[in-house]
């Protein structure tokens, strides 16, 4: 009897999924012909039909990592990642926005740029949306997708999604709230929040908590929630099926729940000012040239903890945020000062069930510092802080030698060790 109900159980789910991604191919096809991409899509009688070869996955709301998908495939999930957060219809969770209105006086970018045939010939066949590569005060590699891949669809103004990007994101935010005086420092703890309260994460200090370390591992890993999704749930919801759980022993434990967590924390110590907070921080510190965002739950008290860590900006900015980082650390800043904490108390990674190569910043890091990841392989006695999110988008910042690629990608079919850790580790 109860293998009959797991199978229907799992059929229901699987037929769920399928009429999910039906719905969302409908929403696709419209958003293709609206927007004068009429070569993959025609309208009829019967409403919109694309013409492409999609392989889609069954079982995630991803791209699987394993797999290397063609062009049709990608283009489909670009409309995902991008656009569908905010289509009614389109099946996704519907999302509203922490949106920092553009600078009054954006940073202007010197440019010496090379012609790196490499990179140009990755752009033609791999996933790859943009590459930025800047050294010595200036941009020496500035690649975007030709027009025959994804150049129809993105451009210098296109707002690219983070992924696990916008956890190191929250990091730059927390940082900078604390050298405005709403957070006392990285050994402050969660004492004072009623959503923590009664929950295995009151009174945790909050570096443990960035570098994830809360010893949470029995509930939460990497973006899976013992009792629900944890990437659509307000803080309060967590907290309130995460009562009474008890801390496991601290260790490394990646995961999306905590920096939604903080994030939602700086919202709660701000308190009326978190929008001005993150206006005062893109606007004046990363002098962002378009607007950026962060996500948060729609139609809800911010009482409830809705902030989210996904994040969206254009190429460009994602390297003045970069920029500004490596600013602060080399100047000494108090922002400086939070970088060098949070690099000095790194953790090891070993007891995290990852693989270790160098495929990615995520796999090729031995420790982590405050969301973001440390100790690239071969450059142990570099100071160097990476970003990394899925599909394989990356950031990686060299305080040494003062140089910052920037990397937007679908997925991680392109050759990392050659245009991102060779480059970071010997220059071009």
């Amino acid at each position: 009897m109860k293998k009959l109900l797991a199978t229907l159980v799992l059929c229901l789910l699987w037929q769920n999924l399928v009429l999910a991604n039906d719905l969302a191919i409908l929403v696709f096809n419209k958003w293709l012909y609206d927007n004068g991409h009429q070569k993959y899509v025609i309208k009829d009688n019967s409403g919109y039909k694309n013409n492409l070869n999609l392989k889609l996955s069954k079982k995630k709301w991803t791209i699987p990592e394993d797999t290397n998908p063609n062009f049709d495939t990608l283009l489909y999930y670009f409309f995902k990642y991008q656009h569908s957060h905010f289509v009614p219809g389109s099946r996704t969770y519907q999302w509203d926005m922490y949106e920092a209105k553009p600078s009054s006086q954006h940073y202007k970018f010197k440019s010496d740029l090379k012609d790196d045939k490499y990179i140009k010939k990755q752009m033609n066949k791999t996933a790859l949306l943009s590459y930025l590569l800047y050294e010595d005060g200036k941009i020496t590699v500035d690649e975007i997708s030709p027009k025959d891949r994804f150049g129809n669809f993105v451009n210098n103004e296109t707002k690219l999604r983070s992924m696990s990007v916008g956890k190191t994101m929250v990091s730059y935010v927390m940082g900078h709230a604390i050298c405005r005086g709403y957070i006392e420092s990285v050994d402050s703890r969660l004492n004072d929040w009623p959503l923590t309260k009664n929950t295995l994460y009151e009174n945790q200090k909050i570096i443990d908590l960035l570098n994830m370390k809360a010893g949470d591992q029995k509930y939460v890993n990497r973006s899976n929630f013992k009792y629900g999704e944890v990437d659509t749930m307000t803080i309060s919801s967590v907290m309130n099926m995460m009562s009474g759980l008890e801390k496991s022993k601290s260790q490394y434990n990646y995961n999306a729940l905590l920096p939604h967590l903080l994030l939602s924390y700086i919202s709660f110590k701000s308190g009326n000012d978190f929008e001005n907070l993150l206006e005062d921080i893109f606007q004046n510190e990363a002098q962002i040239e378009q607007s950026v965002y962060f996500f948060k739950h729609p139609n809800m008290n911010k009482e409830s903890g809705i902030a989210n860590s996904m994040f969206f900006a254009t190429r460009y900015d994602y390297l003045r945020i970069a920029k500004s980082i490596l600013d602060d650390w080399q100047n000494d800043t108090c922002m400086g000062k939070y970088l060098k904490t949070i690099y000095k108390n790194r953790i090891p990674k070993g007891n995290f069930n990852q693989r270790f190569d160098l495929s990615n910043t995520f796999s090729g890091t031995k420790t982590y510092a405050g969301f973001f990841h440390t100790d690239y392989s071969g450059m142990k006695k570099r100071s160097i802080m990476g970003m990394s999110g899925y599909g394989d988008q990356e950031i990686i910042i060299d305080f040494d030698t003062s140089r910052i690629i920037v990397i937007n990608s679908m997925h991680g079919n392109y050759n990392w060790k050659k245009i991102a850790y060779s480059v970071i580790k010997k220059g071009k």
